[in-house]
């Protein structure tokens, strides 16, 4: 299956747009995340791994306790395509069910 285009600078900022709390940070859509214990973050990242795996698109994360801080950038496309902008609306939907 072929790997998804760069998104042009206009297509990334309209669909940033849309994602509040997100930014561009070194040319990766960038969040950082506080949850109520390590627990809480830790199963947080359990289930956007599953995705993750799903759509075949991996994010540079960290976490440290309650904290968990996603880049998404697609690295053999040189930059931010649609999958980044998948992973992240199913970051954001995930981070909802929390607690």
């Amino acid at each position: 299956m072929a790997r998804p285009a760069k998104l042009s600078d206009t297509d990334v900022q309209r669909q940033l747009g849309e994602l509040p709390g997100w930014t561009l940070e070194e040319g990766a859509l960038h969040r950082e995340l506080v949850f109520s214990d390590f627990s809480e973050a830790w199963g947080f990242m359990s289930r956007v791994a599953l995705e993750a795996e799903r759509l075949g698109h991996h994010p540079d994360w960290c976490n440290s306790y309650n904290r968990v801080i996603v880049q998404l950038s697609t690295h053999d496309a040189g930059g931010i395509t649609e999958l980044d902008f998948a992973l992240a609306r199913h970051v954001e939907k995930t981070r909802g069910q929390a607690g």
